[in-house]
Protein backbone atom coordinates (compact mmCIF):
# COMPACT_ATOMS: atom_id res chain seq x y z
CA UNK A 1 0.00 0.00 0.00
CA UNK A 2 2.86 2.31 0.66
CA UNK A 3 4.27 1.88 -2.75
CA UNK A 4 0.97 2.20 -4.34
CA UNK A 5 0.42 5.71 -2.63
CA UNK A 6 3.82 6.87 -3.23
CA UNK A 7 3.20 6.21 -6.74
CA UNK A 8 -0.13 7.61 -7.01
CA UNK A 9 0.02 10.50 -5.25
CA UNK A 10 3.89 11.26 -5.23
CA UNK A 11 4.31 10.43 -9.05
CA UNK A 12 0.66 11.02 -10.33
CA UNK A 13 1.15 7.16 -11.49
CA UNK A 14 -1.72 5.08 -12.37
CA UNK A 15 -1.74 2.61 -10.20
CA UNK A 16 -2.66 -1.33 -10.87
CA UNK A 17 -1.99 -4.46 -8.41
CA UNK A 18 -2.31 -8.20 -8.41
CA UNK A 19 -3.50 -9.81 -4.66
CA UNK A 20 -4.66 -13.00 -4.20
CA UNK A 21 -8.10 -11.24 -3.12
CA UNK A 22 -9.35 -8.21 -4.87
CA UNK A 23 -9.75 -5.43 -2.12
CA UNK A 24 -12.24 -2.90 -2.53
CA UNK A 25 -11.20 -0.77 -0.20
CA UNK A 26 -8.80 1.06 -2.39
CA UNK A 27 -8.65 2.70 -5.73
CA UNK A 28 -6.89 0.98 -7.49
CA UNK A 29 -7.08 -0.83 -10.57
CA UNK A 30 -6.95 -4.83 -9.71
CA UNK A 31 -5.39 -7.50 -12.06
CA UNK A 32 -6.59 -10.89 -11.69
CA UNK A 33 -2.81 -12.42 -12.54
CA UNK A 34 0.87 -11.18 -13.06
CA UNK A 35 0.69 -11.41 -16.50
CA UNK A 36 -2.11 -9.55 -16.82
CA UNK A 37 -0.65 -6.97 -13.79
CA UNK A 38 2.72 -6.73 -16.00
CA UNK A 39 0.49 -5.66 -19.31
CA UNK A 40 -0.57 -3.26 -17.57
CA UNK A 41 2.37 -1.90 -16.01
CA UNK A 42 5.25 0.56 -17.12
CA UNK A 43 7.03 -0.73 -13.75
CA UNK A 44 6.23 -3.78 -12.43
CA UNK A 45 7.01 -3.85 -8.73
CA UNK A 46 7.17 -7.40 -6.64
CA UNK A 47 6.73 -6.66 -3.02
CA UNK A 48 5.35 -9.98 -1.91
CA UNK A 49 6.61 -12.54 0.90
CA UNK A 50 8.93 -15.32 -0.10
CA UNK A 51 8.15 -18.83 -0.19
CA UNK A 52 5.97 -21.63 -2.21
CA UNK A 53 3.45 -19.62 -2.67
CA UNK A 54 5.38 -16.78 -4.61
CA UNK A 55 7.93 -18.83 -5.68
CA UNK A 56 9.24 -18.32 -9.62
CA UNK A 57 5.62 -15.46 -9.60
CA UNK A 58 7.57 -13.22 -12.04
CA UNK A 59 8.49 -15.90 -15.20
CA UNK A 60 9.38 -15.42 -18.80
CA UNK A 61 5.38 -15.15 -19.35
CA UNK A 62 5.16 -12.37 -16.91
CA UNK A 63 8.09 -10.33 -18.51
CA UNK A 64 7.23 -10.74 -22.40
CA UNK A 65 3.76 -8.66 -20.94
CA UNK A 66 5.48 -6.23 -19.33
CA UNK A 67 7.09 -5.70 -22.82
CA UNK A 68 10.13 -3.78 -24.03
CA UNK A 69 9.18 -0.58 -22.55
CA UNK A 70 9.01 -2.05 -19.02
CA UNK A 71 10.82 -2.34 -16.36
CA UNK A 72 10.66 -4.61 -13.49
CA UNK A 73 11.85 -3.60 -9.76
CA UNK A 74 11.68 -6.68 -7.26
CA UNK A 75 12.35 -5.72 -3.82
CA UNK A 76 10.79 -9.02 -2.22
CA UNK A 77 12.74 -12.21 -2.55
CA UNK A 78 14.98 -13.51 -5.32
CA UNK A 79 12.64 -16.82 -5.08
CA UNK A 80 9.79 -14.69 -6.84
CA UNK A 81 11.57 -14.34 -9.66
CA UNK A 82 13.34 -17.01 -12.57
CA UNK A 83 16.47 -15.15 -12.65
CA UNK A 84 17.44 -17.16 -15.42
CA UNK A 85 14.30 -15.72 -17.55
CA UNK A 86 15.18 -12.10 -16.16
CA UNK A 87 18.61 -12.65 -18.03
CA UNK A 88 17.56 -13.84 -20.99
CA UNK A 89 14.80 -10.82 -21.07
CA UNK A 90 17.16 -8.24 -20.35
CA UNK A 91 20.53 -9.49 -22.66
CA UNK A 92 17.52 -9.94 -25.62
CA UNK A 93 16.14 -6.59 -24.83
CA UNK A 94 12.65 -7.88 -24.25
CA UNK A 95 12.34 -5.72 -21.46
CA UNK A 96 13.40 -2.44 -21.05
CA UNK A 97 15.33 -2.97 -17.14
CA UNK A 98 15.48 -3.97 -13.99
CA UNK A 99 15.97 -3.04 -10.62
CA UNK A 100 17.33 -5.25 -8.01
CA UNK A 101 18.57 -5.94 -4.35
CA UNK A 102 18.02 -9.18 -3.99
CA UNK A 103 19.71 -12.17 -5.40
CA UNK A 104 19.23 -16.20 -5.71
CA UNK A 105 22.69 -16.62 -3.87
CA UNK A 106 23.06 -13.48 -1.72
CA UNK A 107 25.56 -11.74 -1.64
CA UNK A 108 26.96 -12.86 -4.69
CA UNK A 109 25.50 -11.36 -7.91
CA UNK A 110 25.08 -13.60 -11.09
CA UNK A 111 28.35 -12.22 -13.65
CA UNK A 112 25.38 -12.51 -16.19
CA UNK A 113 23.68 -9.48 -14.17
CA UNK A 114 26.52 -7.27 -13.87
CA UNK A 115 27.80 -7.57 -17.29
CA UNK A 116 24.04 -5.73 -18.51
CA UNK A 117 24.08 -1.33 -18.89
CA UNK A 118 20.07 -2.19 -18.32
CA UNK A 119 20.20 -3.35 -14.98
CA UNK A 120 20.74 -1.59 -11.27
CA UNK A 121 22.06 -3.62 -8.80
CA UNK A 122 22.26 -2.87 -5.34
CA UNK A 123 22.49 -4.89 -2.32
CA UNK A 124 19.70 -5.26 0.25
CA UNK A 125 19.61 -3.33 3.10
CA UNK A 126 15.99 -3.41 4.36
CA UNK A 127 17.17 -5.13 7.38
CA UNK A 128 18.71 -2.11 8.47
CA UNK A 129 15.09 0.46 8.50
CA UNK A 130 14.70 1.77 11.62
CA UNK A 131 11.50 -0.79 12.35
CA UNK A 132 13.96 -3.45 11.52
CA UNK A 133 16.62 -2.12 14.29
CA UNK A 134 14.15 -1.20 16.83
CA UNK A 135 12.69 -5.11 16.14
CA UNK A 136 16.38 -6.30 16.65
CA UNK A 137 16.89 -5.13 19.51
CA UNK A 138 13.61 -6.49 21.11
CA UNK A 139 14.54 -9.29 20.59
CA UNK A 140 17.90 -9.43 21.99
CA UNK A 141 16.71 -8.23 24.90
CA UNK A 142 13.65 -10.83 25.12
CA UNK A 143 16.56 -13.24 24.48
CA UNK A 144 18.78 -12.01 26.86
CA UNK A 145 15.82 -12.04 29.66
CA UNK A 146 15.56 -15.77 28.56
CA UNK A 147 19.03 -16.98 29.15
CA UNK A 148 19.45 -14.85 32.45
CA UNK A 149 15.72 -16.66 33.70
CA UNK A 150 17.28 -20.07 32.86
CA UNK A 151 14.71 -20.59 29.87
CA UNK A 152 15.11 -21.02 25.97
CA UNK A 153 16.28 -18.58 24.04
CA UNK A 154 14.01 -17.22 21.39
CA UNK A 155 16.36 -17.82 18.59
CA UNK A 156 19.13 -19.96 19.47
CA UNK A 157 22.06 -20.48 17.73
CA UNK A 158 24.50 -23.17 17.06
CA UNK A 159 27.92 -22.09 18.03
CA UNK A 160 31.64 -23.73 16.27
CA UNK A 161 32.69 -26.17 18.14
CA UNK A 162 36.25 -24.96 20.03
CA UNK A 163 39.40 -26.09 18.32
CA UNK A 164 41.32 -27.62 21.08
CA UNK A 165 44.67 -27.31 20.81
CA UNK A 166 47.40 -30.14 21.95
CA UNK A 167 51.50 -29.35 22.48
CA UNK A 168 52.99 -31.47 19.87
Amino acid sequence: MAIAKRAGNGFDMSVSYHNRQHRSDVPYSYCSTPTELARASDFLVVATPGGLGTQHLINRQVLDALGPKGFLVNIARASVVVTADLINALEQRRIGGAALDVYDHEPKVPDALKALTNVVLTPHVAGLSPEATQGTVELVGKNLVAFFADRPVLTPIALPTPMVTRPV
